[in-house]
Parts: structure tokens; C-alpha cells; sequence
């Protein structure tokens, strides 16, 4: 069987068609699953896959499907990994100036936030579990969240989303494109991470951290900045 998505046919496993609640996945998606046993695993799986330059908005079943991810693929796909070995499905939002959000999936272990990620710079992705607050998660981005032309861009955060409000949709085994998921949490409130007048005042990155940070990266799916000679708020 298949079905039609934002224009595109996904394979739907003929085992699980007929189930009422797609939250049973397939015996074989649950044995790929069950070897991701901890947030590093989950976070090699995701560094392996290809980085998706689409604009379609897959559940972690179709990621496992497709074997890509975009960073809001990836951050679902990685709630529901952690979801799977005992912690809560909740994602942060990141906000930017001249670049992409980002999405991180979010994890308590010892009192500490650590966070999975998938995204299309080296730099942005795993995170010990060693930070006190969200906030101070988020800034261990700050230095390494730029765009192509070496602005340094992160502004903002949520807190965490807790993913499990969209059971009754099946967000984890869903035929159905996310959207949805992903405006509600533009609609949340973010932070400031710096202030305007620091904003004003940012460094470049230097040209070796820029290639670092690009290393494996998909062109096609990569922000295109607007020139400027300045970070703005």
C-alpha cells in the first residue's frame, strides 16, 4: 500500500494497515529501534542517514523509511528514540537571524540536559547531558550556530515540547505529514539568549570553523544568507 504526501508516495508496511493505533510499529521497525538503546546511538543513526534538502515533514516512521532527516525530522525521530528507552519526547526550538531554526530533541540524565539532533553543519548536533538549565544548553550552541557567510545567528529558545500532547495523532507512526507540530511550535514563546546591543558586536567566524562546520554537509539543503556586514538582531 501507499499513500500520497505533500506529492510524494511513501511505502506504508503492509503488517501494521489494518492496525487502529499506529503506535504498534512493525516488528521489524522495533528491532532497529531497540538497538538504539541510548542517546549516542540514536545520535550515530542520525549522523549516518543523509540530511534531507525537502520540505515534506516525515514521522520518525518514515525517517526510518527514507533513512534521511532535516533537523525537525530528526529531532522528532530522535524524542521518540528516547521515548523508546524511558525519557519524555520533548524538543527546544532555536531561533535565528539570517539562517534556520533549529530543532534539538531534549533528555535529563543526573539533574543535566543533554540533547540528539540531526543537522546539516558538524556543529549543531549531539550534547552531553552535563547542562543545569535549558538555557545553558542552548548557549553551548551559540558559538558554533552560524550561516554560510560566518554570522554568528542563534538568538532565542523555547522550552522543551512535550510530544506526547500528539499521541491522539499517532505524531510517532503517522502516515500524515507534521506541519501541524511544527507551527504550534513556532507559535511558543521563545527567549533571548543575547542582547540587541551584544548582537551588534559579534565576531565573524573564522573561514576554518566555517569548513569545519560544513564538513559532509548537503548543499542543496543548506540557508542562503543575505549579505550584510553585521550580525542583526
Amino acid at each position: 500500500m501507499t499513500i500520497m504526501t505533500k506529492n510524494k508516495l511513501l511505502q506504508v508496511p503492509d503488517e501494521i494497515i489494518n492496525n487502529k493505533f499506529s503506535l504498534n510499529w512493525t516488528k521489524q521497525e522495533l528491532n532497529l529501534l531497540h538497538k538504539l538503546d541510548s542517546p549516542i546511538k540514536i545520535h550515530d543513526y542520525l549522523d549516518k542517514i543523509p540530511y534531507n534538502s525537502g520540505s515534506d515533514t516525515k514521522s520518525p516512521r518514515f525517517v526510518l523509511q527514507k533513512k534521511n532527516a532535516h533537523c525537525f525530522e530528526g529531532a522528532v525521530f530522535a524524542a521518540a528514540c528516547l521515548r523508546n528507552i524511558g525519557f519524555r519526547p520533548l524538543i527546544v526550538d532555536m531561533r535565528s537571524v539570517n539562517d534556520d531554526d533549529h530543532l534539538i530533541a531534549v533528555y535529563k540524565h543526573n539533574n543535566c540536559w543533554g540533547a540528539v539532533a540531526k543537522s546539516n553543519f558538524t556543529t549543531l548536533r549531539f550534547r552531553e547531558p552535563v547542562y543545569k538549565s535549558i538555557r545553558e544548553l542552548c548557549m553551548s550552541y551559540f558559538e558554533f550556530y552560524f550561516n554560510t557567510i560566518g554570522q554568528k545567528t542563534l538568538r532565542a529558545y523555547s522550552l522543551p515540547f512535550d510530544l506526547s500532547k500528539y499521541d491522539s495523532q499517532d505524531w510517532m507512526t503517522t502516515f500524515k505529514d507534521l506541519e501541524n507540530i511544527g507551527d504550534d511550535i513556532d507559535k511558543r514563546k521563545h527567549y533571548p539568549l543575547i542582547l540587541p546591543k551584544q548582537a551588534k558586536k559579534l565576531a565573524k567566524v573564522r573561514s576554518y570553523l566555517i569548513e569545519a562546520g560544513l564538513l559532509g554537509s548537503n548543499p542543496d539543503g543548506l540557508f542562503i544568507p543575505k549579505s550584510s556586514k553585521s550580525n542583526k538582531t
